[in-house]
């Protein structure tokens, strides 16, 4: 508005000094407007501190003003002069501007000497100075309730992350806990039962045995517990998931005494997985042997793991005697029973799908999870 209403400016203004003077302002307001609009960052706080910067600006203006007439754009333009000191500096400054910017439109008035100008239109430009300086107050008012609102909802947004956060971790540090320690002190308390059981026979090889049993699954307890406390966040080398897949099911056969056999399937090519995953996958199939074992009373356990394209493909099945008809995750969270419900989380929490049933049995349960091998577990750490 300013480059505007320059070229009227100059028209009208006399020769010599005065042309010379408007000419400086035009380029005062229009390169402090300017500067102000390019780099607010740096400059806005500068006219926050220093509202005698806008009043600069404003009297320069009025030499604009004065010399184009109040008929030009360059006079409505100015009434938003009171509108931005309402909102920068409040009520008072609102006040201060709107009086001075109503001054200066009665002084333009006067110099003009219009006769034909009614009382009602002088004071229409002094009146919206003030209406201006009313609603840039209340733009301030209306702008700081905002802010306030939007900490006030930050801060509970916050809180509600917070308590998902812990519920989510506590979430997990029960899984970690029947997964891996609960599990190693059930097996302890198989091999004590075994050991108090050939006690009565004095075997000594069979006591001997029974109580390295015992003592390596003692010592198996207080690695996960030790790993559990660390907050399972080691930073390690890929793992070979495959092999160790294949030795913990031979662990699970030795502790168990039931015939537990590995089979590879898919690509020969293993594929070297990062540790928080390789951790789930091996926890998964851990709880799926030992589910087998505690609740299934099978004869054997058949796991089988490979590359099939883009996908690690891991089945554990059983012949035990298999879910209950119309088994749900809501009745085994429901009734305590975690183990299946630990599952499903992880496989979820790695990106992976996992079935669980008869698959193509015709008895016992499978359990079969596919993970794409593209894009593995986000937030599986």
């Amino acid at each position: 508005m300013i480059a505007l209403a320059a070229p009227a400016a100059l028209l009208n203004a006399n020769p010599g000094l005065g042309a010379r003077l408007v000419g400086a302002a035009v380029v005062a307001t229009f390169m402090g407007s300017y500067v102000l609009f390019r780099d607010w960052e740096r400059f806005g706080p500068l006219l926050l501190r220093h509202p005698t910067l806008l009043g600069a600006d404003t009297l320069f203006g009025s030499l604009l003003l004065i010399s184009a007439g109040p008929d030009t754009t360059l006079a409505y333009v100015s009434v938003c002069t009171p509108l931005l000191a309402g909102i920068v500096y409040g009520w008072r400054g609102a006040a201060v501007f709107a009086s001075l910017q109503s001054l200066i439109f009665l002084l333009v008035y006067a110099t003009t000497q219009n006769p034909a100008t009614t009382v009602a239109e002088r004071l229409l430009l002094p009146g919206l100075c003030v209406i201006a300086g009313a609603v840039g107050s209340a733009l301030r008012n209306l702008m700081f309730r905002f802010g306030a609102a939007t900490r006030a909802l930050t801060e509970v947004q916050a809180r509600l992350a917070v308590t998902e956060a812990i519920a989510e971790e506590r979430a997990r540090l029960a899984r970690e806990m029947h997964d891996s320690v609960a599990k190693t002190l059930y097996g302890v308390a198989l091999a004590a039962d075994g050991l108090a059981g050939t006690a009565d026979r004095m075997d000594p090889t069979l006591v001997k045995e029974q109580a390295e049993l015992v003592a390596r699954s003692a010592r198996r307890a207080a690695a996960e517990s030790r790993e559990l406390l660390a907050d399972l966040r080691r930073e390690a080398d890929a793992t070979d998931v495959l092999r160790e897949l294949a030795a913990r099911t031979r662990d699970f056969g030795t502790r168990t005494n039931l015939a537990a056999t590995y089979h590879p399937t898919g690509e020969e090519e293993t594929p070297l997985i990062p540790p928080a995953v390789a951790r789930q996958l091996l926890t998964i199939a851990a709880e799926a042997m030992d589910n087998a074992h505690r609740h299934a009373a099978p004869t054997r356990v058949d796991v089988s793991a490979g590359v099939h394209g883009d996908l690690l493909c891991m089945t554990v099945y059983d012949d035990g005697r298999g879910l209950p008809q119309g088994t749900t995750l809501e009745q085994l969270r429901s009734t305590g029973h975690f183990g299946l419900v630990g599952m499903v989380e992880r496989a979820a929490a790695l990106g992976a799908r996992i079935r669980i049933g008869r698959g193509t049995h015709t008895k016992g349960t499978e359990v079969r999870l596919e993970l794409p091998l593209t894009a593995p577990a986000p937030g599986s750490a």
